[in-house]
């Protein structure tokens, strides 16, 4: 009988979760990587056995597992936008707006900054708790190369029209290319903004690696 084998790269893949947790199951030996030429890998079968074996809680967890690494598909490290000068709602759609652009995720910045605008002025991202939630009225995946979540945090409080009367400091810019897209990104932030630690953190953080483990970690404590 052949003995069929993924890859680290294929197994993270098949279990639609980040390299880096394929690599802490086989480092607690959830999995066993045997080296094969260069490479280590892990028999599909054993991947398949533990996964028909899972109870509740870890298929579960295995959900927020994967949850986190479709996440982390639209958001990364240099998407970070930290202590930008904003003195107003527009300056700061402006600033995320430019931050696109650099980043090559959008072709014209000044187009993004008008179809944000455009949604801004229908009714306000703000969704309260100091976080504005910004994103285009309509899906354009034609004007959007690929679909990218940015996080930006102003040096100070700027007035956004917020449901709760508070200021707002810090913004995230969906900016993806399907609804399913848009409501799986709503509802993973909204769940982390849920917990006022996770805010505090994104409040205070210094370095754009505390702003990535408190997203794409903080779910699966």
């Amino acid at each position: 009988m052949v003995i069929e084998y993924l890859t680290l790269r294929q197994a993270a893949a098949y279990l639609k979760v980040t390299d880096s947790v394929i690599k802490e199951m086989t480092k607690s030996k959830i999995f066993s990587a045997k080296k094969v030429g260069n490479t280590y890998k892990i028999e599909k079968a054993e991947v398949d056995e533990w996964l028909a074996n899972l109870n509740e809680r870890e298929i579960e967890h295995l959900a927020l597992k994967r949850s986190v690494c479709k996440f982390s598909d639209y958001f990364k490290p240099k998407y970070i936008h930290l202590d930008f000068i904003a003195d107003n709602k527009y300056e700061a759609i402006g600033e995320m707006s430019k931050k696109a652009k650099d980043l090559k995720i959008v072709r014209d910045h000044r187009w993004l900054y008008q179809v944000v605008v455009a949604r801004e002025e229908l009714v306000s991202t703000a969704i309260g708790k100091g976080v504005a939630l910004l994103h285009p009225r309509h899906l354009h995946p034609s004007k959007i190369k690929k679909p990218s979540i940015l996080f930006g945090r102003s040096a100070e409080d700027i007035e956004f029209d917020a449901l709760d009367n508070k200021p707002v400091k810090l913004f995230f810019m969906l900016l993806l290319h399907d609804d399913i897209q848009h409501l799986f990104s709503i509802s993973y932030i909204s769940k982390l903004l849920m917990n006022e630690g996770i805010l505090n953190i994104l409040r205070s953080a210094k370095t754009n690696e505390e702003i990535v483990k408190v997203l794409t970690k903080s779910l699966l404590k």
